[in-house]
């Protein structure tokens, strides 16, 4: 699942979280400014990993997901 920030925060993370709820990451700064607030206007998106690297894995390079953005009823 992707869950964003609330607005207002001081970064617009954008979070991966396993369906039982567990954040696993987040996406790039670069992703999550604009992904975010989509997000919370409505947009929809799935994310698929890709790879997930254990605890040994620097943080930065422990998460590849694929996400896909369905603009469908977003105005």
């Amino acid at each position: 699942m992707l869950v964003p920030d609330p607005p207002g925060t001081a970064l617009d993370q954008v979070w991966v979280h396993l369906h039982r709820g567990d954040a696993i990451g987040h996406l790039p700064n670069e992703i999550a400014s604009w992904l975010g607030p989509w997000l919370r206007r409505g947009g929809r998106a799935t994310v698929r990993p890709l790879r997930v690297g254990d605890d040994g894995v620097p943080s930065w390079k422990r998460l590849l997901v694929e996400v896909a953005c369905d603009g469908a009823g977003l105005r």
